[in-house]
């Protein structure tokens, strides 16, 4: 008897339908013993998620979850993290890293709905959705076990795991059964593809790849105007029109992709310690930081908005490694989120070949004042107070330039 049987008797499987967790199901019964339980996310990724359901049920599960978290994922997700402007390493909009906390925290609730000691996942032990799975898992439950099978079993290429799907009655798409020009990870913030052709970094990836936007060079030669009205740092409304926060995101990533907007190919370094090269579409996630960036440069501080770019970098790395839920990411949310209570206002943008271009900003909380900036007559500035200013500032440096000589 398999050594592993008996030490589990229920797990909630993070479940696509596809190849690799379809294969994971039948281990985890085989390997395990137990009774396991699918759970489909509904992120956006821009699939019909039925055929999970009924694979699922054709593999003999009796529990499935299939849940539409679309409007979650960007309020409680997406937006939050928008509000820190996080770009990771100076450019990665973080579409993949963002979506794991929301599967694991659901994940967690529904082994306790269900009774279940486990909860297992499909990453493999080279990347970073391992640790971002996991280290939401343990933070909601200390006490969970946690199965991953790509670190356990010996199905380590494409063809041992065509091999097993076949001898398992499992059905393998004929496009599996070779090996993939690159994987692929998608939902309303972006899609990414990675490895195998793309393995090279010198290797420009073909334009057929691209799924969400079209390339720069064919988007069309006149500009696209788009305003969006901002309220308490979070974006409420695209073109004077109300939206919900997923048919906010949506409507942008479609004026995005429409005119070349949001690719970026990118190497950029695991937590693990690997550098990978990774190329992703993120359209409406790129308009909605530039557009937020510019209705904050017209209501926030100075002291403020330096700040908040000073712990950016820091924010997005946790983000990036999976610390979603550790006390420091959310101390850094209290302060981000306490800054953006005069973040209110509407940016006017051009969208053009890929280029996404500020025209316009204003705001009920406005702190741009146009009789101090003025280059004409004012009776608000007194520029004489300058000298003061600049030779209090100049003290230390005259001072150091006394002793040089």
């Amino acid at each position: 008897m398999n050594a592993k049987k008996n030490t589990v008797k229920k797990v909630v499987l993070a479940y696509s339908g596809g190849l690799d967790t379809s294969v994971i199901l039948r281990w985890l019964v085989d390997a395990y013993g137990c009774e396991v339980v699918t759970f489909t996310a509904d992120l956006g990724q821009g699939e019909e998620l039925a055929p999970a359901r009924e694979k699922a049920e054709t593999m003999g599960v009796k529990e499935i979850f299939v849940e539409d978290l679309r409007d979650e994922f960007v309020r409680d997700y997406v937006f939050p993290m928008f509000r820190a402007n996080a770009l990771y390493e100076g450019t990665y909009l973080l579409g993949t890293s963002i979506a794991r906390p929301l599967i694991a925290k659901r994940q967690i609730e529904i082994a306790a709905e269900v009774g279940a000691d486990a909860v297992a996942h499909g990453s493999t032990g080279k990347g970073n959705d391992q640790l971002r799975f996991e280290l939401g898992y343990y933070a909601l439950n200390p006490d969970i076990k946690v199965i991953a099978p790509w670190r356990e079993w010996d199905l380590d290429s494409r063809e041992k795991l065509v091999a097993y799907a076949e001898a398992h009655q499992i059905p393998v798409p004929t496009d599996k059964r070779g090996e993939a020009d690159y994987s692929t990870d998608a939902n309303l913030l972006h899609i990414s593809y990675e490895g195998k052709v793309l393995e090279d970094p010198w290797a420009e990836p073909d334009e057929d790849m691209f799924t969400r936007s079209v390339s720069p060079q064919a988007a069309p030669d006149a500009p696209t105007v788009v305003e969006i009205t901002f309220k308490g740092g979070d974006p409420v409304a695209v073109d004077g029109k109300k939206l919900g926060p997923a048919d906010l995101l949506a409507r942008l990533n479609d004026l995005g992709g429409a005119n070349g907007i949001g690719r970026a190919d990118i190497v950029e370094n695991r937590y693990v310690g690997m550098k990978s090269r990774g190329v992703y579409e993120t359209p409406g996630g790129t308009i909605l930081l530039d557009a937020h960036r510019a209705m904050e440069s017209l209501t926030l501080d100075r002291g403020a908005a330096h700040l908040k770019d000073e712990l950016m970098p820091r924010y997005a790395e946790l983000v990036y490694n999976g610390f979603w839920f550790s006390p420091e990411r959310e101390m850094l949310q209290g302060l981000i989120d306490q800054t953006q209570a005069a973040v209110n206002g509407t940016v006017r943008l051009k969208l053009y070949k890929g280029g996404v271009h500020v025209v316009g900003r204003k705001s009920p909380n406005s702190l741009y004042s146009s009789a101090h900036a003025t280059f004409e007559a004012d009776h608000v500035y007194d520029q004489s107070d300058a000298e003061g200013f600049i030779k209090l500032n100049a003290l230390r440096l005259r001072l150091l330039g006394k002793r040089k000589k």
